[in-house]
């Protein structure tokens, strides 16, 4: 039995699992607040905040219970998790290679089948604020068919042999419009938008050093880049024509307030709830702070 995670004071989030669902597309359960079609991309604010691994220094990372909570508490517009995939095949929602760091186990996350999976249990960090119980982590399908069509969702292929699977689980749920599918890498990015799916591509500050962004324009939905990167890298990525540029890992208001003073168009952060606490400032007035 999956032990479920309660945090204090969200004893609203049980209301997800009790969702009623109806019929869509493909076979696949959609929800009732659907209407007539998922809710995707083209619904999203100015500048969306995306719940970084479902706002890890806010929830265990990666967790149903903590992508539950993160929704709940409204604080994000998109929810972001890492995948996996296992010895068979299946995509399973989890940031390493290894279990050790996250888990009560040890050993390769692709050394599991779907059944052994079931057998994993989460390790709540302390330093994360309320009483969260273990749970197993969820397997992709799992949480496309909890949020998807209810909120944008951003996934990010660790692996890039999970990339066939991914658009298989997002096609056939009627998705392609309500997920980024995330990587490091231009080819497989490349790759992801010849499935016809929303391509992200995340870039280092060192890797935006060199980049030439403008070349990915063709294909990259959503250019990711690092908040340590210099001014210069910036501007250069939001220049690039590529129609989203959001920046990560954003945890203080100052570095949100930098992103937007350069010209990002979203908040990757693991600190929804804090940010939510700071408004913006506008983006004049941070210029004029930094000395411009």
């Amino acid at each position: 039995m999956v032990t479920s995670i309660v945090a204090t004071g969200l004893a609203a989030v049980a209301s997800v699992v009790s969702l009623t669902l109806a019929g869509h597309g493909g076979g696949h359960p959609g929800p009732l607040e659907w209407g007539g079609a998922p809710l995707t991309v083209d619904s999203l604010p100015r500048v969306p905040y995306v719940a970084h691994r479902g706002g890890a220094r806010e929830v265990p990372e990666n967790s149903m219970s903590g992508l539950m909570a993160a929704y709940r508490r409204g604080t994000a517009q998109v929810l972001d998790f890492d995948t996996r995939v296992l010895r068979d095949g299946t995509p399973v929602v989890f940031h390493d290679a290894s279990l050790n760091r996250t888990t009560f186990l040890g050993g390769e996350v692709r050394a599991l089948d779907a059944k052994e999976w079931r057998g994993v249990r989460l390790r709540p960090r302390d330093r994360v604020p309320g009483s969260w119980r273990s749970e197993r982590p969820p397997t992709v399908a799992e949480v496309l068919d909890r949020f998807g069509g209810r909120i944008v969702l951003m996934l990010e292929a660790k692996d890039p042999r999970g990339v066939d699977r991914l658009a298989a689980l997002i096609r056939s749920r009627g998705l392609t419009r309500s997920v980024f599918v995330n990587t490091n890498d231009p080819e497989v990015a490349r790759r992801i938008h010849d499935l016809g799916l929303l391509t992200q591509l995340w870039r280092s500050a060192r890797q935006l050093r060199t980049d030439r962004p403008e070349r990915w324009r063709s294909y990259v939905d959503l250019l990711d880049v690092d908040i340590r990167a210099r001014d210069a890298d910036l501007g250069r990525a939001v220049r690039s024509g590529i129609p989203r540029v959001w920046a990560h890992t954003i945890v203080t208001p100052a570095q949100r307030d930098r992103a937007l003073a350069l010209g990002c168009d979203g908040i990757i952060t693991d600190a929804p709830g804090r940010l939510a606490r700071h408004p913006a400032r506008t983006p004049g007035a941070v210029s004029a702070a930094l000395g411009r």
